[in-house]
């Protein structure tokens, strides 16, 4: 029932067995994770505690109780349980694999990659732990040694579709080195409609792209995204109804009566859509000697999650956010983002979806900073198109649908600074890879932060990134990718008449 989805079965059936087997941890972890996939956090962590209680020496349980830590936001105590894993992990390749997952969600990739170096060394032979030193290769930097990975991967395995994709994200492809050749024949030999199709479409539509092959780029791209979305069960307007919920419960009259959080000055919000331009903001940002960035971190929704309780739906989840305590809200948030361990002044949480609760940022944390990345709408939408991501955004994958959330994500946002004029900063993607250097200096000013030189080497640091854009970022500020749509202006037409029907072109 867990697999499947269905919590409430798997709850009910969980009860039933810790009723019959209560001296069983396993009966505990079960409640656990259904509690987890139902979206209330402190049962998990209170069936967490109860198996632990019953076998505190047992690696999983050690495990499921460091992840419920840290969806209650006590990171520090979560990295600290980790810690203590693995001194004890031995030759446990579950346990290892487990810890390479849990690092990997709370934005630790050197720790991650770590954890999978072990894993590999315990499983030489094996692929998926090859696959994870990878990713976390990736994530760190390491892109020499996740390239020779993943053709070790490729080669005794020709059908790991996955492994293609990250391969052809690398780097930029050129006539003299790429793989459309093999790309071509795997695609060939795969079963159509399976999972490894849409991996495979969208690397070959990468690597036409990087050739200048685009009318046959776009032609993968499509394919890819239309069985991306024949896979994923998604509703469009249960998103852009809920971005309007959240604007009718944090209206002016909300913001009048709500009681402003602790003056705590050191969060920086960096968000936007994903695919505007964050990755190169966070780095920019945490270029600076006070500055540290923590990535992608989900901190802030599972506060939220918190504050909210059990509900059953996204509108219960509002209604009950807008009437929690914020001071609260945002003690708990700052404390997760401290347990990180990084002691600069300043924490960036790059979260792109972060833009949903901008509301409760500016009353909770009143002396947060907040950078909004904007794009060309029609360079945005193409290049949240052509990512594939490995989870979220699930609008991205069809044009009018991409359409439709960016005109909700347009109200939302205009929403926001009428609420609170100049808390939020606008920076155009556009005019920071022209004027790098003044639009720089604009967002280091709006920080409140001494402007350094090593701002304009963003691309030397050596901070681990997980985005899409975990290799781009690594090099110089370029301007290749800013108007790479205009190559397929015909085919995006579909996406640029829903934009200019909703005014946002």
């Amino acid at each position: 029932m867990l697999r499947r989805r269905r919590s409430a079965e798997a709850m009910d059936l969980s009860q039933q067995l810790a009723d019959r087997e209560p001296e069983i941890p396993e009966s505990w972890i079960l409640l656990a994770r259904a509690s987890q996939q139902a979206g209330d956090l402190d049962a998990m962590a209170d069936y967490a505690e109860r198996a632990m209680k019953l076998a505190p020496d047992r690696l999983d349980v050690c495990l499921i109780w460091a992840e419920s830590l840290s969806y209650l936001g006590r990171i520090a105590e979560a990295l600290a349980e980790l810690g203590e894993i693995e001194a004890r992990a031995g030759a446990d390749g579950p346990a290892w694999d487990r810890l390479t997952m849990l690092y990997t969600q709370l934005g630790r990739h050197e720790a991650a990659y770590r954890c999978a170096d072990r894993l590999t060394a315990l499983s030489p032979n094996s692929l998926g732990p090859a696959f994870h030193k990878a990713s976390a290769g990736i994530a760190t930097g390491r892109l020499d040694e996740a390239e020779a990975l993943l053709e070790r991967i490729i080669a005794a395995k020709p059908d790991e579709a996955d492994a293609h994709y990250n391969l052809a994200t690398l780097r930029r492809q050129t006539e003299d080195r790429n793989h459309v050749s093999r790309l071509q024949s795997q695609l060939a030999a795969t079963t159509k409609g399976g999972a490894g199709e849409a991996p495979l479409y969208y690397a070959l539509a990468k690597e036409l792209e990087d050739l200048g092959r685009y009318d046959e780029a776009f032609e993968h791209l499509a394919r890819g995204a239309a069985a991306r979305r024949s896979r994923v069960r998604y509703d469009i307007a249960a998103d852009v109804t809920s971005m309007d919920h959240i604007i009718g419960a944090f209206d002016s009259e909300w913001w009048g009566r709500a009681e402003p959080g602790p003056e705590v000055s050191g969060p920086i919000f960096v968000l936007g859509l994903p695919r505007s331009g964050t990755t190169l903001v966070d780095r920019i940002l945490s270029s600076l000697d006070d500055v540290t960035s923590l990535g992608e971190v989900n901190d802030l929704a599972y506060a939220v999650m918190r504050a909210g309780g059990p509900v059953s739906g996204k509108t219960e989840l509002i209604e009950n956010v807008a009437k929690s305590d914020l001071g609260a809200l945002a003690e708990t948030y700052w404390q997760a983002l401290r347990g990180y361990g990084e002691n600069a002044a300043c924490l960036i949480d790059k979260t792109p979806a972060n833009f949903l609760y901008l509301g409760l940022i500016m009353k909770a944390l009143p002396g947060a900073k907040i950078v909004h990345i904007r794009r060309h709408p029609m360079a945005s939408g193409y290049a949240v198109f052509k990512t594939l991501f490995r989870m979220g955004y699930p609008f991205s994958y069809d044009l009018e649908e991409i359409a439709t959330y960016m005109l909700g994500y347009r109200r939302l946002m205009a929403h926001w600074h009428a609420l609170a004029p100049g808390r939020i900063l606008d920076v155009d993607y556009e005019a920071l890879v022209d004027e790098q250097e003044t639009e720089s200096r604009r967002i280091v000013a709006h920080c409140g932060l001494a402007w350094s030189e090593a701002v304009l080497a963003f691309h030397k640091s050596e901070t681990a990134t997980a985005t899409a854009s975990a290799a781009q970022v690594r090099q110089p500020l370029y301007r290749h990718a800013r108007d790479i749509w205009r190559n397929y202006e015909g085919q995006l037409a579909p996406l640029a008449d829903a934009l200019k029907a909703g005014g946002a072109l």
